[in-house]
């Protein structure tokens, strides 16, 4: 047999915060390729393949090419289309099916494998934007509607396997750095995107996006949904500290649906985080349909695209990093993170008001008549609604930021994160699917913002206890393992097993 790898650990092993860093500590690897040290760039810390940081970075990339370039296209306001209708049916579908989906996607990846889940997930992405480039010559609102809905499909797939993989993999003091990596790298692909189609459509004045846009997008997701066939499932990946994730050794499709009623009936609070998950969606119908839609012209939506998605990674790298700050305790961070985002809602959103107070509502908006009115980059009022659009790309990267880290914290298990990620996708896509519904219907912009401030503000009161009284300073192993059918033996880092060894022989 080859002979086992080993890594000089720089965090602390185990799952507690608390240990001090255990420097020049020497935590052997199983031997095989996925093991193999190497650096990413010079001068850093040799990892592996089947280490949390490779994957992570994997599944960043992933959702770089189709998610994040899907937001690129609705970031535009009605998927780069003139008229929003079609594109608000294709959204209500998706996020229709996405709501039952997202239930069961916890299941499937944990039957499955997330290698899988995840390349599943990624094809429905390119199947999307071509339904917008058929549309563009066939007018073929079925087609637009149909992949809408497999979208639905595929996406509760993809966020279910990537919530599980940001949420268990990384060790606990470093779960904040991993959500800001990954939000930064997944958002990048909407400034990409939105550069794309800033570019090709600067002097672009019909109101709708060109082909090659489209085309550009479909080769990229599909390289998207490829990559993700390169990552490996959650049961051969071994964190820094030699501890691996926590998963079903023998899972069964009976095991893992009767695993979502068990994931309720064992941690019951996860409810109260419901009405957050529901709202965490829902302001992309306003913010993209009813702002950068509704009052801007193709060219000025291009650049707010852009500037949303920069401010996405600005909010992820600021917020996710802070929840992550060594000198506090966790249980303390995880209560000023949510007071911080019960202020900047009513701040960003009380800023929102008063843009909404100066512009028409869509009674007007709609009008053929209105489109060479709306607001252009180099019109003098373009940059204070476009600094709106900025912190409600900002406010977004916050929201989402803090339920990932927050779920995290209350769990490091692999099955269990991935179940609670199906709820949270799975109830996240109802609210967006309620929404956009709303929109179909031509609900006014000003009741789309009133429902969509008040519900946000009230779902984190509802959300506090659980914050402040179920995230502790670490998550016990033990209450983890209540969820699975592997042992402490199998799971843990050698150091901690080794200490649980010697504190039982010193009873003895």
């Amino acid at each position: 047999m080859a002979d086992k790898e080993t890594n000089v650990v720089q965090e602390a092993p185990g799952s507690s915060e608390g240990n001090a860093p255990y420097e020049g500590v020497t935590v052997p690897r199983p031997p095989g390729w996925m093991y193999t040290g190497f650096k990413l760039f010079p001068g850093t810390n040799p990892t592996w393949f089947a280490s949390p940081k490779v994957q992570l970075l994997l599944v960043s990339f992933v959702c770089f090419l189709c998610p994040g370039l899907y937001n690129a296209l609705n970031g535009l306001g009605g998927g780069g289309q003139l008229n929003a209708n079609i594109q608000a049916k294709a959204s209500t579908a998706t996020y229709a099916v996405f709501a039952v989906v997202g239930f069961f996607s916890g299941s499937f990846a944990n039957k499955v494998g997330i290698r899988i889940t995840l390349a599943l997930g990624g094809f429905g992405y390119s199947l999307y934007s071509a339904s917008f480039l058929c549309y563009n010559h066939t007018k073929n609102e079925g087609f637009v509607i149909f992949a809408g809905a497999l979208l639905g499909f595929c996406a509760g797939l993809l966020w279910t396997a990537q919530g599980a993989i940001m949420m268990a993999y990384p060790l606990e003091r470093a779960k904040g750095r991993y959500i800001s990596t990954f939000w930064v790298i997944f958002n990048a692909g909407g400034v990409i995107g939105a550069i794309i189609v800033l570019v090709q459509n600067l002097h672009n004045t019909s109101g709708t996006v060109n082909d090659g846009t489209y085309i550009a997008f479909i080769v990229l997701m599909v390289v998207g949904a490829l990559l993700a066939l390169v990552l490996c499932n959650a049961d051969k990946v071994v964190r820094e500290d030699g501890s691996k994730v926590i998963v079903m050794k023998e899972p069964t499709w009976q095991s893992e649906f009767y695993g979502l009623w068990e994931c309720i009936k064992l941690s019951p609070w996860v409810v109260y985080l419901f009405p957050m998950f529901f709202s965490s969606n829902i302001f992309y119908t306003y913010q993209q349909n009813g702002v950068n839609l509704a009052h801007f012209s193709l060219s000025a939506r291009s650049l707010n695209s852009l500037l949303y998605w920069l401010a996405q990674i600005l909010g992820a790298m600021v917020y996710a990093s802070a929840l992550d700050y060594p000198k506090v305790r966790r249980s303390v961070r995880a209560k000023a993170s949510l007071i911080g985002l019960f202020v900047l809602t009513f701040v960003i959103w009380g800023g929102g008001y008063a843009f909404l107070d100066k512009v028409p509502d869509r009674n007007i908006t709609e009008l053929d008549e209105y489109e060479d009115l709306k607001t252009k980059y180099t019109d003098p009022d373009y940059v204070s609604g476009a600094f709106l659009y900025i912190f409600y790309g900002f406010y977004d990267a916050c929201w989402q930021s803090s339920i990932y880290w927050w779920i995290g914290a209350l769990s490091n298990s692999g099955r269990k994160t991935a179940n609670i990620a199906g709820f949270y996708k799975g109830i996240q896509s109802a609210g967006a699917a309620v929404f956009w519904a709303l929109d179909t219907a031509k609900v006014p912009y000003r009741v789309l913002y009133g429902v969509t401030f008040g519900l946000c503000a009230v779902s984190i009161l509802i959300a506090s206890p659980v914050i402040f009284f179920r995230i502790k300073d670490t998550t016990d192993i033990e209450e983890d393992l209540k969820f699975s059918d592997e042992t402490f033996e199998d799971v843990a880092a050698a150091n901690v097993l080794q200490e649980k060894r010697a504190a039982i022989e010193n009873d003895v």
